[in-house]
């Protein structure tokens, strides 16, 4: 049985990728639409997006989890948001893919992780997202179904002893919904329907 964390560095490049595709089409009218997630707009969830790959990367350079909060809304999308993004992803991958970087101990917000679990987490925080986004434009929303499955597979060991809710909404009410994704979705409090 493969572990939770094998090709979480392939698995997290997959899961921006999946992003920076919706990203791409934002039309120039639609930074401002509203997304699922009920605090952020398209351009105020690009930007936690965005912001959150670069403060990953400064987690492993030994940043804080005050120095991750801190900066946790920081603009990072400039005048070219799809290029930030993109570039921000490219940099998280290529920390993550140094020497040593994914068994390091990082200071998480949640709580000291090895990167290997750190990058877990930000891997599924961008598979939760990319539907968010999707959702957000009016854009076909099936996420990679691979992507899905290991999340909902992994979850027990990706977010073990993490306080999860103080950062995901609880489950909508109603009954679970029949396909997998719409589970993964109902457990990060999202609303599929």
């Amino acid at each position: 049985m493969a572990d939770t964390f094998d090709d979480v560095l392939d698995r997290f490049r997959r899961a921006a990728k999946g992003f920076e595709h919706h990203l791409r089409a934002v039309p120039p009218d639609g930074w401002g639409a509203p997304t699922p997630c009920p605090e952020w707009d398209v351009r105020q969830l690009a930007n936690h997006m965005t912001r959150g790959n670069l403060n990953y990367v400064g987690l492993l350079r030994g940043a804080t989890r005050d120095e991750f909060l801190a900066q946790r809304d920081a603009d990072a999308l400039g005048d070219d948001p799809v290029t930030a993004f993109s570039a921000s992803a490219e940099a998280c991958a290529a920390a993550f893919a140094g020497s040593g970087a994914l068994d390091r101990v990082v200071d998480y917000p949640m709580g000291a992780l090895t990167g290997r679990r750190a990058l877990a987490v930000r891997t599924a925080d961008s598979v939760v997202h990319t539907w968010d986004l999707a959702r957000a434009l009016g854009a076909g929303d099936r996420l990679d179904a691979d992507l899905v499955a290991w999340v909902d597979d992994g979850y027990e060991d990706i977010f073990a002893g993490l306080a999860v809710d103080r950062f995901f909404a609880d489950p909508p009410a109603g009954a679970p919904p029949a396909s997998r994704q719409d589970r993964l979705l109902t457990r990060f409090g999202r609303d599929p329907r």
